[in-house]
Formats: structure tokens, sequence, C-alpha cells
């Protein structure tokens, strides 16, 4: 029994580890201009700024007219470290949606600035906070840098038949 709940203990700290990332920036610069809006700061500037196309972050126009297939092989890695324990290749949801079609509902600078640095987004973005109400839980910033970031938008994107 004892070693029954070790084992429990174990796997419970691990899961609540495992989705973590670490939440090194409290604020995301705009491209479009020099200012930073603190995310547990003014909400209302950043709705202001938030474009549904895009987002909020500095991830703009990203060229997506050639598949990476070395990319998304990294990509691949590192969802499987990261974002895999929630997420599904799949239509399907486990924690989080599935990701099947995210990239033709979204658009490559929206996914970027989301997967790079979701707390401001799902602050401000009504359909993010629709599915919060649905998974119950808000996806961790996974501390992804831009080359990451790109990687599992490339491994997407191979996931919804990009070649």
């Amino acid at each position: 029994m004892k070693l029954l709940k070790t084992i429990a203990l174990a796997t419970l700290t691990f899961a609540l580890f495992s989705c973590g990332g670490d939440k090194q920036t409290d604020s995301v610069t705009t491209e479009s201009s020099d200012a930073t809006v603190e995310t547990d700061g003014d909400m209302e500037a950043a709705a202001a700024k938030y474009d549904p196309n895009r987002g909020l972050g500095k991830h703009a126009d990203i060229d997506v007219s050639k598949f990476d297939p070395a990319m998304a092989a990294a990509g691949k890695g590192l969802a499987e470290v990261k974002c895999t324990s929630c997420h599904k290749t799949t239509d399907e949801r486990l924690v989080g949606p599935g990701w099947l079609g995210v990239t033709k509902r979204q658009t490559p600078a929206w996914i970027m600035n989301f997967i790079s640095n979701p707390d401001p987004m799902i602050d401000v973005d009504p359909e993010l906070q629709k599915q919060l109400e649905l998974c119950l839980v808000r996806m961790p910033n996974q501390g992804l840098n831009d080359t990451e970031a790109r990687e599992v938008l490339e491994y997407m994107r191979s996931i919804d038949g990009a070649k």
C-alpha cells in the first residue's frame, strides 16, 4: 500500500510539472510599436492592440511558402517533450484541443505568438477564453524561443499535410 501511495504521489508530481513552463517574461512587445503591454497590467490596452489574425506578440509576417521537413522533425521532437502530454495530433481534445487543422484555422503569426507567449492572448482573445472554459486549464508558457516556435509551427503544418 505504501508503494502504491508513493507511485501515485510521484505520478501526480510529474503531471503537475511536466506541462509547466518557465515563466520568465511578464510582458510582450508588439512589433508595431515599442510599447510593452504588461500581462498583469492594463488589460484594456492589451485588448485594444489585439489583432485576431496575428494575436499579440512580435511575430507578424511568417513566410510559409516553403515547407521545411528538418524544422518539422525538430518541432516534432519539441512537441513530444513539451506539448503532447496535453495535445493530440488529431482533432480530439486531450487536456487542450487537438492540433489537426489548426494551421487552416489560424495564421502562422497567430500560432507562433500564442505558443511562444500564451498568457497575454488568453487574457484578451474571446475564442481562447471559450477554449479555457472547455479545457479548464490555461496553456502554460513553455518558454519556446523564436526558432523553437517556428519548428513547432512546421510540425503543425506537417500534421495538416504540408509537404
